[in-house]
């Protein structure tokens, strides 16, 4: 009978306690795969090896969870069940974000708006942009993605971005798009973008409050560095 002993139900149960009492706090990143692997996999499976061998071959959870499906299968010969499984992770975690600030989503200082956009761009690989509507109030009315491109470049349209706001009768819009590279930092071609944006709307009477960018957990807003003409 001993032989039919699970040898993992002990370490299993010891690892759910230390999270149930802390969270992740003082786990490793394989150790934290390794319990999200638990729902995966049979408790006779070690599921620290796998979880090793998972995050050798992308050299961080970070990496891991951003990766496609087809890539975590190939490269960690896993199933599809598994790839799908850890994919999910930054998008439950972004969906769960938006989820949190729709009871509270007033936005009227740059440290709201960035925190704001920091939950637009959870487990965003590719640089794009949304705009997010405003009312009279600053109470959010609609957010949407308006552009999306490569890792280092996304194609932005003007008449895009206004069609959104009017479409939603906007009294204000926030401007944000992500640098996945991690460059905190407004580019020329960021500035310019946002003049000929703002040129465009005051036509119509819909102001810019923010241009948010997002690089990682930082945010750089063009109010705060007094990057939006003056009048604003």
């Amino acid at each position: 009978m001993g032989d039919d002993k699970n040898p993992h139900a002990g370490h299993r149960d010891r690892m759910k306690e230390r999270y149930i009492v802390n969270g992740f706090e003082g786990f490793s990143d394989h150790e934290i795969l390794e319990i999200l692997l638990y729902y995966c996999y049979s408790p006779r499976l070690d599921t620290n090896k796998v979880a090793h061998r998972m995050i050798e071959q992308f050299g961080s959870l970070h990496n891991l969870f951003d990766a496609g499906v087809n890539e975590i299968v190939e490269r960690c010969k896993v199933t599809k069940h598994v790839a799908v499984m850890v994919s999910m992770v930054p998008q439950l975690a972004r969906s769960y974000n938006l989820s949190k600030w729709r009871k509270r989503a007033r936005l009227t200082t740059s440290k709201q708006s960035g925190e704001y956009c920091k939950s637009l761009f959870l487990g965003e690989v590719n640089e794009c942009m949304y705009v997010i509507c405003l009312n009279h109030q600053r109470y959010i009315i609609h957010t949407e993605k308006v552009s999306e491109g490569s890792l280092t470049q996304t194609m932005v349209y003007p008449r895009l971005i206004v069609q959104t706001a009017l479409t939603h009768k906007a009294v204000a819009i926030i401007l944000a798009h992500n640098h996945p590279g991690g460059a905190l930092t407004a580019s020329k071609s960021d500035i310019d973008l946002t003049q000929l944006i703002i040129k465009a709307l005051d036509a119509i009477d819909i102001t810019i409050d923010d241009h948010i960018i997002i690089a990682g957990e930082s945010y750089l807003s063009f109010s705060e560095k007094r990057l939006l003409p003056y009048w604003y």
